[in-house]
């Protein structure tokens, strides 16, 4: 028995422990400081057809540069400028405003309270996929017309907006 500090195994032992809850203290700081902290996945995030489309994700989007993201069925551009969440639930027949942009229809979505962001969500594709876009990205049309590029491989089975010809 030892009369003062610690055995060699005991400081070792306490070596490793320390270095793990730093390493687990870096993980967790790091997912706090991520952009898409607070952001959930979309119940269908693991749909075969979000994963295609991280695949295709661009590095750029509206003049500002992807952010690195580890959760499935998520991108985020700009510090959160933009968000997208693939697996969302497509929204059933509705009569809340749509845009058709390039072939793709895109419902707008009200959130309570958050009146900085504006939300749409495609019509018509399952898995849906939803777009939060901040007020400050001022370039919203090649935003929505990059990610109906992005989005047209996910067949759309139904339209929100029919054409009026004849």
């Amino acid at each position: 028995m030892r009369a003062h500090g610690w055995s060699r195994r005991g400081r070792a032992a306490a070596g490793v422990a320390v270095a793990g809850l730093l390493a687990g203290a870096g993980l967790v700081a790091g997912e706090l400081d991520s952009p898409v902290f607070g952001l959930a996945q979309g119940p269908r995030a693991g749909d075969p057809a979000c994963a295609r489309l991280a695949d295709r994700y661009p590095d750029r989007l509206g003049g500002a540069d992807r952010d690195r993201v580890t959760f499935a069925g998520l991108a985020v551009w700009g510090h959160g400028e933009v968000e997208l969440r693939c697996g969302v639930n497509p929204p059933g027949p509705t009569t809340d405003a749509c845009v058709s942009v390039d072939g793709v229809d895109w419902v707008w979505r009200e959130r309570a309270g958050d009146g900085a962001r504006k939300y749409l969500v495609t019509f018509g594709r399952t898995p849906a996929v939803e777009v939060s876009v901040a007020d400050s990205v001022t370039a919203l049309d090649a935003v929505l017309l990059d990610l109906s590029h992005l989005v047209t491989p996910i067949a759309a089975h139904a339209k929100c907006l029919r054409s009026s010809g004849g």
